[in-house]
């Protein structure tokens, strides 16, 4: 059976269940755990989400005050913190300063806009602003990482060679533009990413194993 994505996506709906990402309290606090989450998993960013709260320095206008190696102590938990600290000082000053700390305004920005924008900021990479884009401000871009490449690639979807860029359009072309759909697409192509299309694969029981596929990648 080869199917198309919308079948992978119900498929994987039916087995999973709704995820609800992305797990954070608000938007500002999704946008921080964006940047924390690079190169580390949820648990140790939820540490340094824990350690700013805890000390009351989870806002715009602290986190943009704090020196960045006081930052950087706050979030040690989610690793390489003193290259996130400076990452993260400039999201906020960027944020501060064009849109007054206000999510309201960024959701007055088209997709687009918002996403020039972003990529201008030092540290912030294409799978970090369509985060932020898509959970914290909630407009439909559609999140790639390694987990959507090799289930993508395994199922003949796109060749191993694709960037960044070409799996996003791939992927956006040929669903509904809808931020609710993407959100819930990127969580479960995490979860069977995570359990059984590993750099290993692990195709027993997996939900997607009625599907045409391959391992030889």
């Amino acid at each position: 059976m080869r199917g198309d994505l919308i079948d992978i996506y119900e498929v994987l709906l039916d087995h999973y269940g709704r995820q609800g990402w992305w797990p954070g309290a608000g938007g500002f606090e999704t946008m921080v755990g964006a940047v924390l989450t690079q190169n580390t998993n949820w648990q140790n960013v939820e540490k340094a989400l824990g350690n700013l709260k805890r000390h009351r320095r989870l806002t715009p206008e602290t986190i943009d005050s704090m020196e960045t190696t006081e930052l950087a102590q706050f979030i040690r938990p989610a690793g390489y913190f003193n290259i996130k600290a400076r990452r993260l000082k400039n999201l906020v000053r960027w944020f501060r300063q064009e849109y007054d700390g206000s999510l309201e305004a960024l959701e007055g920005c088209s997709v687009d806009q918002l996403r020039e924008q972003l990529l201008q900021i030092n540290g912030i990479g294409p799978e970090t602003a369509d985060s932020i884009i898509l959970y914290a401000v909630g407009k439909p871009t559609f999140v790639v990482d390694s987990y959507t490449c090799r289930v993508l690639v395994r199922h003949g979807f796109i060749n191993g060679e694709c960037g960044y860029e070409e799996v996003k359009e791939f992927c956006e072309s040929r669903l509904p533009a809808e931020a609710g759909l993407f959100n819930e697409f990127h969580a479960l192509l995490v979860q069977v990413g995570k359990y059984h299309c590993k750099v290993r694969a692990d195709c027993t029981n997996c939900p997607l194993e009625q599907f045409e596929h391959t391992i030889d990648t």
